[in-house]
């Protein structure tokens, strides 16, 4: 995306700034002071998606959000860092140049197993998990959504076809409330500055096509710092059952239930998720 097009009006643009590591160049939001809080995004999303929750937290907390590789305004300089254990490597670069050490990632779907991740391979205080995508494709999804994903990201005129097909207001729309989470005007103005993005919708689409939660999975019993689990009940991308039999597996977990929210709780309601990060913090 252009940020010299978009920055007038992106939310938090005042906190905005660009972060060169070896493989990137970062799109960062960071503010406020104290406890460091990394906020990862998920797949197909931007800083955009803790519009809300970043200055609410930042408000007694160092927040830290990026964009993620191909994603938003981070420009990366090839595909093949789009891959779970690529993106929570490179993710620990950007934190070592920012001398940034969380004493919580809170990571939205996608966002919450490379939290997962680097909790495997850092030192991390606490990860709060929403709406955590950690279930891989299952029965015939499984055996062509990938390799879908991974030949359609070889096209280049995919991404622009997409962003052309799906930018539409009405299209979004639906993308969001297919969800299960409603949006005010304002959120769903953002989500469709980003889809009608080819570079941003290929980055995405890179991702999904490297995206391989086996070994990540496999090791969850092995992760030793506590984890919360906040699951929207409502949610229509991520089943939480699936999520539920993960969190399962972990030892130091916990799960809170929110019935009347869908996959993008977090956007639907701010306070009530940066009053949770901080609950946290302070335990």
């Amino acid at each position: 995306m252009d940020w010299a097009r978009e920055k007038a009006d992106w939310p938090n643009a005042a906190l905005s700034r660009f972060v060169a590591t070896r493989r990137h160049r970062w799109h960062v939001q960071r503010g406020g002071a104290g406890a460091q809080v990394l906020l990862i995004h998920g797949a197909g999303g931007a800083t955009h998606s803790w519009r809300d929750m970043l200055p609410m937290l930042a408000e007694a907390h160092d927040v830290l959000a990026v964009d993620l590789p191909g994603h938003g305004f981070t420009e990366t300089a090839g595909s093949g860092r789009s891959s779970l254990p690529a993106m929570a490597e490179d993710l620990g670069a950007l934190l070592e140049a920012e001398e940034f050490r969380p004493a919580l990632i809170v990571g939205h779907s996608a966002g919450a197993a490379i939290a997962l991740e680097m909790a495997r391979h850092r030192p991390v205080g606490r990860v709060l998990a929403l709406n955590a995508a950690l279930r891989p494709f299952e029965g015939l999804a499984g055996a062509v959504f990938p390799p879908l994903a991974k030949l359609l990201s070889l096209n280049p005129l995919t991404a622009r076809f997409f962003s052309w097909s799906a930018s539409g207001a009405s299209s979004v729309r639906n993308l969001i409330e297919g969800t299960g989470s409603r949006l005010d005007a304002r959120g769903l103005a953002l989500y469709q500055r980003l889809v009608s993005d080819p570079g941003h919708v290929d980055g995405a689409l890179k991702m999904m096509a490297r995206w391989d939660l086996e070994p990540l999975l496999k090791a969850l019993p092995d992760v030793d710092v506590p984890v919360t689990f906040a699951i929207g009940l409502k949610d229509g991308a991520v089943p939480p059952a699936g999520t539920r039999r993960e969190a399962a597996r972990m030892r130091k977990v916990r799960v809170v239930d929110y019935p009347d929210y869908g996959h993008l709780m977090h956007e639907e309601h701010p306070g009530l998720f940066a009053d949770l990060a901080r609950e946290i913090l302070d335990g």
